[in-house]
Parts: C-alpha cells; structure tokens; sequence
C-alpha cells in the first residue's frame, strides 16, 4: 500500500462519520415541517446532539492517551450511523432526542482516535492533516443532499437510509488500523508522538477561540436553509443550495489551510482567516439577493482554513496528551457549538431569524483575538523531518486525493 494511502482512507472514513454531524442540521427543517416544531424545540435536536457529544469528547481522549484503541473507529462510525438512522421513526420527541443523542456519542469516540492515528499517518505534515480535515468537510457537505434525497423518497420514515455512509466508513477503516501496526512493527514508529513540554495555558486560549469558531458554523449551518428560503423565497431546494455551499467551501477552506501552513505560521494563517470570516458573516445576514450565495461560501471557507491548524496546534501545545488535545480541538469545541442553537432559535421566535443570526458575527472576531496572543509552537524535529520527507515525496498528500 502506498504512503499516502491511509490518510486517503482516513479521509475518507473521516467523511462517513462526518456526514452525521452534517445530517443533524439538514433533518431540522423537515422535524419541522412534518412534526410542527418550533425554532427552539427543532434546535433542540442539535443540542441534543452536541451535549452528550460535548461530555464524552473529553472521556474517549484521556482514554486513547492511555491505549490505542483503533477499534473504536469503525465501532464508533456504526454508531453515529444507527443514531441518525433510528431518529425518524418514532414520532416521540425525547425518542428523537435520544437517537440523536446515541448518534452524538458515536462522533464523540470516533475524533479522538482517529486525529492520533491521522497524526501518525501524516508524519507531521500540515497538509496531510489539511486532507484528513477535508474528508470532515466533505461529510458535512454531503449531508444535506443525502437528507434531501431520502426525504423525497418518503419522509422521516426514510431515515434507515442514511446508515449507508456508516456501513461504508467501518470498512474504510478496517485497513488502515492493519497497515499502521504493520508500519510500527517494521520501521518503529510510535503509536503516539514524542513528548514535550506542554503549554497549558495557550492550549486554553487556542479551545476558546475554537468555541467560539463553532458558535459562528454551528449556529449558520442550524439555520441557514431556513434563512435562505426567507431572504430569496423558493422552496426545500434554495434552502437545500444554501447548506450545500456553506459545506462545500469548508472543503476548500480544509485543504487550503494546510496548504497556507506550509508557507506561513499557523497561526498568521488563522487569525487572517478569522478576520475575513468576519466580514464574510455579515455579509451572509446583510447582502442582498444573489450575493449571499458567494457570502456563504467565503464564510465556510474562512471558518475552515483554520479546522486542520487548530487540531495540529493542540497537539503541539499538549504532546504528552495527543488524545486530550485532538478530542477537545476537533470535537469537544465543534461540540459545544451546539449548545448555542437553542439560543439562537428561542432569539428568533422572539424577533426575527436575521435578528438572532446577526451576534454570529463577532464569534470569528473574538477568535482572532485570541490567536492574537498565541505563539506558534515548536515541532518535535523527527515530525518535521518526517513531514518534510512526506511533502517532498511527490508533492505529498494533496495529490493522492
């Protein structure tokens, strides 16, 4: 199997896990459509999906800082599947809270190990982690379309559907756990990289902005295919477009971002991108007419370019406690999102869903004022020969994709 093979794999599998958390989002509007859920109540789902996600993101990385359990990737694959599979059959609300919930929990295992297998995989390069990152994205913009199309098919009673991706992502994984022990057993590589001195308190600051990041995705991706059917009028399919191209350019935003690593500091990078996601954010509540398709797109792109950055620079910052750091920068904080959905929706069943979208606009601000203060890390010198290695070695990961 060639080098870049697992990251493609990982990629890949990354974006079959992925997919649930995009499908939570996509499956709002259609809860409220058949079920006559309010803003709030529909929000709900999210939170329900992202407070259990939120408490055991933290557990399953302390766990995989003690034992490498790459078992739990496809385990956990099938479990985010078969929460979002069983979630539409029962017209019971706390049924629903509680598959959704079961779906969460399936996320929360898969990040932790699979951001400390990704790391091995890449051998310290941004860019094979940018890749990894990606498959993330491209889950997340693939969802609506599957929801869509299953829901044409029938309904919520459809839902079964949509374990499909999970059955996909478990046997995804099942080669790359073969080939990395096959690698550790003939060159020597670790199942974990070498420790360091950690940075407890720029860790601190990186999560912080990472909420706050998340607040700003989260909070546009619960509601944007509402908003969009309100601002440009139309039916299911505009408000289908809108979450689409707030998803693909997350794809564009994963991959660019570890290609800007390469040339400049991660962190020069990131608070750049925060500042345009700013204005970007603005201008998706603000612009007008057709011009809020192309504000989506730079506001997920924006958001993004950062995604694979933040998960390196935890690690960076905790490298005795890879695990930790990976569950809380790729899901505890994505998590946490989550929570601010009912918040959102409560503010636009008050007023007006433009009014409630509007404070999403100082979520990337308050994150760029964070990374202000953060120091770019130093990398263990055998990651950086490693990575070096793996960039130069046919332009690295961004062409096995």
């Amino acid at each position: 199997m060639r080098r870049n093979t697992p990251i493609v794999l990982l990629s890949a599998g990354h974006a079959c896990v992925d997919v649930y958390q995009g499908c939570v989002a996509a499956l709002v509007p259609f809860f409220i459509a058949e079920r006559a859920y309010s803003l709030a109540v529909a929000s709900g789902i999210v939170l329900a999906a992202s407070l259990l996600s939120s408490v055991a993101q933290p557990v399953f990385g302390v766990l995989t800082d003690r034992w490498a359990m790459p078992w739990l990737l496809p385990v956990s694959t099938l479990l985010g599947g078969a929460g979002i599979a069983l979630s539409g059959l029962s017209g019971s609300y706390p049924l629903t809270l509680a598959f959704v919930a079961l779906s969460g929990i399936g996320v929360a295992a898969y990040h932790p190990e699979s951001a400390r297998v990704a790391r091995i995989a890449a051998r310290g390069s941004h860019r094979a982690m940018g890749w990894f990152s990606m498959g993330g994205t491209v889950g997340f913009a693939l969802a609506p379309l599957m929801v869509a199309a299953a829901m044409t098919a029938g309904g919520l009673r459809w839902t079964p559907l949509l374990v499909l991706p999970a059955l996909a992502g478990a046997a995804l994984c099942l080669p790359v756990v073969r080939v990395l022990h096959q690698r550790q057993a003939t060159d020597g590589s670790g199942t974990t990289p070498a420790a360091g001195s950690d940075d407890v308190a720029s860790f601190v600051k990186l999560s912080l902005a990472v909420v706050f990041r998340s607040i700003a995705f989260i909070g546009l991706s619960t509601f944007i295919a509402l908003y969009a059917r309100q601002r440009l009028g139309g039916g299911t399919a505009v408000g289908t477009a809108a979450l689409t191209v707030l998803y693909l350019g997350s794809t564009v935003g994963s991959v660019l971002g570890g290609s800007l690593a390469a040339r400049w500091d991660r962190v020069v990078v990131a608070r750049w991108s925060y500042l345009i996601s700013a204005v970007a954010v603005a201008g998706v509540v603000w612009a007008p007419g057709p011009a809020f398709y192309l504000f989506v797109a730079l506001t997920s792109a924006g958001l993004y370019v950062p995604f694979s950055l933040q998960v390196t620079l935890g690690q960076d910052y905790l490298p005795s406690r890879v695990g930790t750091a990976s569950g809380i920068t790729l899901g505890l904080t994505v998590s946490i999102g989550g929570l601010a959905s009912p918040a959102v929706g409560s503010l636009a069943d008050a007023t007006s869903l433009r009014t409630a979208l509007a404070p999403l606009v100082l979520m990337p601000l308050l994150s760029w004022l964070f990374f202000r203060t953060l120091p770019e890390p130093s990398v263990p010198r055998a990651e950086l020969t490693e990575g070096a290695a793996a960039q130069s070695s046919g332009g690295g990961t961004a062409k096995a994709g």
